[in-house]
């Protein structure tokens, strides 16, 4: 299974930004996918998750002005970001739980992350 994340880039504070993280190869179901961040010189932090059904999780820091979104025809997890602010700098790294085959456990895999920066 291959993670492909894209989106990011440098934004002025209070601009927006969608990433997208698509996976492919040998996938029989997707359960949880999410979005995950580090910052500079802190630890990997959750941002937002959604499951199968739609149900989404998100960081306090982010509830308001982060969207998560899914595509399961394209196995794909959107992220729109609005409102960005300085403290949200960091790289972005997806995460997807995937069942390769149908007897097969649910395995975790992450994207390449791409960066995100908030600057004026």
């Amino acid at each position: 299974v291959q993670l492909q994340a894209s989106g990011g880039g440098l934004v002025q504070p209070g601009g927006s930004l969608r990433l997208s993280c698509a996976a492919s190869g040998s996938i029989f179901s997707i359960s949880v996918m999410g979005w995950y961040r580090q910052a500079p010189g802190k630890q990997r932090e959750l941002v937002a998750t959604i499951t199968s059904g739609g149900m989404t999780n998100y960081a306090d820091s982010v509830k308001g002005r982060f969207t998560i979104s899914r595509d399961n025809a394209k196995n794909t997890v959107y992220l729109q970001m609005n409102s960005l602010k300085p403290e949200d700098t960091a790289i972005y790294y997806c995460k997807v739980n995937v069942r390769s085959h149908l007897l097969d456990p649910y395995r975790d895999y992450w994207g390449q992350g791409t960066q995100v920066t908030v600057s004026s």
